[in-house]
């Protein structure tokens, strides 16, 4: 890392890396080890991404170290067939490896099992058990490859939520900064500069335009500082014009915060479905829309259209705008989630009503399919049709995603927006799950609201998202209803089994339960060596991509964009310097 010798340039590396989650790291270190020099520009305060919030879930097989001390028979080929099988086929019928990118899936096979050994040679330890299928989604039939990421707080490793992603980035960090790498955070990628080509298809990547983003929270006009220090390239200037010698790898993280972007993978998708990891980092689609404006291609975009795994879920924290998960109060960027929010322990306890105030699910039946995972079919037998036979449909089982964004009255022009959800709920059930409910724990700023009575409830409910009033009457109704399914013990309206609680003890609550959306699937178009693809179907000589801006995988979690990060920087590393 230098200064740029020529005026034009800022700062100049042999590779550049966008991004400092679970695809930025191994993409850095990979390629400082072979001998290039790195800069990793994060646009956050601190480093990590989705991924220093996520539960550490780390999906690797292909014949890891961990799958052979217990037993569990997997090889690169067997990873292969798995993730690229047509014929598996989730209960609501959709099917989970039948649009993936043989060439990306042959790669992501071949390095996966290594990329494991990879991370546990940089600091990562994953608990002492066999691979599972907890937290899996789509990772193939044929074996279980979750991995869990140990940590605990007392290790002494900062997280902005202290969740268990941190005993991936941190370990991650510290050998990455131990081996030169050099990090430039807050500041934000606002293009890729690529020179000049008579030709058709363009020239070489050659740089980065970056604008200081730093982050202050509300009342404070300090910016947050990152845990550590150690190569931290300390500047507040506006705009940096970065120059990369060798290559630019994009891990930016994926588009899924960036509204008009994801509309064009589902429609419905409006302003009111909010994204998991916000407010900590944001799937901005900085990448992607970096990358096409240079000519990039998109690919694999049926994988974000599917209904499965962590695309959409439903019934996540309740009472807290940014409900992917409770938050810890002692969190950094508290002041910007306001609330910590809380957990349902039995759906019996509370009913989900739509903005006009009626239910729309039975609440019990919770998020669509997670996705095919070691064992799910069986007989299994790779590539056969009958697979599907074994496999019960069942679609009315998962029809919350449909339920919460088409049946309500509301949906009117201009935007036709299907509005928030809201649990309902009374003091009975308040006491029954151990709730807390006072700020700030719940958000009353537009998340969480009560009233003495039904109607007195449903007019305090206020939210920008909540195009009209909802109508005292209508609740009411509602739960009549509802408690008289409790007396009858059968949901006639949506077969929620035996219900049991009435909803009749003032207080009456309403907390904010909307439906989030996570994963991005779909991205930019790579090849097998992580190089980015134009609309001509020609590399764009020096970028690279890996993680979840990068399209042709369907696959939630770590393992994906850590095996990618790892291809990137190896291959990038080996690029000759350009001038």
């Amino acid at each position: 890392m230098a200064q740029a010798a020529n005026g034009n340039w800022d700062l100049a590396a042999d590779v550049i890396v966008i991004g400092s989650g679970a695809a930025g790291l191994p993409a850095a270190i990979k390629a400082i080890e072979g001998g290039a020099s790195v800069l990793v520009v994060e646009a956050n305060y601190d480093v990590g991404g989705h991924a220093i919030l996520s539960g550490g879930h780390m999906a690797l097989g292909g014949g890891t170290s961990a799958q052979k001390k217990y037993n569990i028979a997997d090889s690169p080929d067997t990873l292969f067939s798995d993730l690229t099988d047509w014929s598996v086929v989730q209960p609501n019928g959709s099917p989970d490896f039948r649009y993936n990118d043989r060439a990306v899936m042959r790669a992501f096979a071949d390095h996966c099992a290594t990329t494991f050994e990879f991370l546990l040679a940089n600091g990562v330890e994953f608990t002492d058990k066999a691979p599972d299928n907890h937290g899996a989604s789509t990772t193939g039939n044929s074996a279980p490859r979750e991995n869990h990421a140990f940590w605990t707080k007392s290790a002494g490793l900062e997280s902005p939520n202290a969740a268990a992603g941190t005993g991936v980035i941190r370990p991650l960090e510290a050998s990455a900064r131990k081996k030169g790498v050099k990090f430039l955070l807050n500041y934000k990628m606002t293009s890729i500069i690529r020179e000049p080509s008579p030709g058709k298809s363009g020239g070489h990547v050659i740089g980065i335009n970056a604008q200081y983003s730093p982050r202050i929270m509300p009342g404070s006009t300090t910016p947050l500082k990152s845990f550590r220090s150690d190569g931290n390239i300390d500047s507040t200037q506006p705009t940096m014009k970065l120059r990369a010698h060798k290559a630019v790898i994009v891990a930016t993280g994926g588009s899924t915060s960036h509204i008009e972007f994801r509309r064009m993978f589902d429609p419905r998708l409006t302003p009111v479905i909010q994204v998991g990891g916000e407010p900590y980092s944001y799937q901005d689609a900085s990448g992607e829309l970096a990358a096409m404006a240079i000519g990039a291609s998109l690919w694999g975009l049926a994988n974000q259209t599917l209904e499965n795994g962590a695309t959409m879920r439903a019934q996540r924290a309740l009472a807290t705008k940014f409900n992917y998960t409770t938050w810890k109060l002692e969190s950094p960027i508290f002041p910007l989630v306001r609330a910590a929010g809380f957990n349902v322990k039995d759906w019996q306890d509370l009913i989900l009503v739509n903005q006009v105030g009626t239910r729309f699910y039975d609440e019990t039946k919770g998020d669509v399919p997670h996705g095919n995972l070691g064992g799910q079919v069986t007989p299994y037998t790779p590539n056969d049709y009958r697979n599907a036979e074994n496999v019960k449909y069942n679609p009315t089982r998962y029809n919350f995603t449909h339920a919460a964004l088409a049946m309500n009255e509301y949906s009117e022009p201009p935007s036709y927006c299907a509005g928030p959800q809201w649990a309902i709920f009374d003091a009975d059930a308040v006491g029954r799950e151990g709730w807390k409910v006072v700020p700030p724990y719940v958000d009353p700023d537009g998340y969480f609201f009560s009233g003495n009575t039904l109607a007195e409830l449903a007019t305090a409910i206020k939210n920008e998202y909540q195009a009209k009033p909802m109508k005292g009457e209508v609740l009411q109704a509602t739960v009549e209803r509802y408690n008289s399914f409790v007396d009858a013990g059968v949901d006639e309206d949506f077969g929620k089994p035996a219900p049991k609680f009435k909803i009749q003890t003032p207080p009456f609550y309403a907390a904010w339960g909307t439906l989030i959306v996570h994963d991005t699937r779909a991205g930019l178009r790579i090849n097998a060596r992580c190089r980015v693809i134009d609309m001509n179907g020609q590399v764009i000589p020096g970028l690279y991509c890996a993680g979840e801006s990068a399209g042709g995988f369907n696959q939630h979690g770590m393992g994906r964009c850590a095996t990618q990060g790892y291809i990137c920087g190896v291959d990038a590393a080996k690029l000759a310097r350009h001038e």
